[in-house]
C-alpha cells in the first residue's frame, strides 16, 4: 500500500500534497494526526515516480490524483542547494526525534548526503538526486517521506 497525504478538503487545488508513505508502518510514523489529512492509496508505480521526483502529485479529486511530469536539470550549484536543503530538514528531524522508529533510516540518509561527492557527477544532471541514488543502487528517499 502506497499513500499520498494531502491537506484535507482541498479537492482540485494544486500544491496540497503534504507527505508520502511507502507502507502502513511509514504512514503510522509520520508524526501527523491522520484524520486531519486526506490520505489516498495509489499504485507503486505512481509512488515511485513521486519518490524519485520524475512526477509530481498536483492535486486530487475524491480519491483520484492528478500527476504531472517533472523536468530535472541540475548544475553543481543547484544540486548542492538541494543536498543542503535536504540535510537541514533531516537534521531538524534527527535533533527533535531521538526515539523515532525511523531515526536510523534518516540518520543513514543524512550521512549518505553528507558523503556525496558532487565532483564525481557529470553536469548538467538531467535527473533528480533521488533518481541518481536509485540508479547507483543506493537508498533513495524523498524529503516528502520525512516524518
Amino acid at each position: 500500500m502506497y499513500f499520498f497525504i494531502f491537506s484535507k478538503n482541498t479537492d482540485n487545488i494544486e500544491g496540497t500534497l503534504y507527505k508520502i508513505a511507502q507502507d502502513q508502518f511509514d504512514l503510522d510514523n509520520l508524526n501527523i494526526i491522520q484524520s486531519d489529512y486526506k490520505i489516498i492509496q495509489d499504485s507503486q508505480e505512481n509512488f515511485n515516480s513521486v519518490k524519485l521526483n520524475t512526477k509530481q502529485a498536483l492535486k486530487y479529486n475524491n480519491n483520484t490524483i492528478t500527476f504531472d511530469n517533472v523536468q530535472n536539470l541540475f548544475t553543481k550549484n543547484t544540486l548542492q542547494q538541494v543536498v543542503d536543503n535536504s540535510k537541514i530538514q533531516i537534521q531538524q528531524f534527527i535533533n527533535n526525534n531521538s526515539n523515532h522508529p525511523l531515526l536510523g533510516r534518516w540518520n543513514s540518509y543524512y550521512n549518505q548526503l553528507n558523503n556525496l561527492d558532487l565532483d564525481s557527477i557529470t553536469y548538467p544532471l538531467n535527473k533528480s538526486l533521488e533518481q541518481h541514488f536509485n540508479d547507483l543502487g543506493q537508498p533513495s528517499y524523498n524529503i516528502l517521506q520525512l516524518p
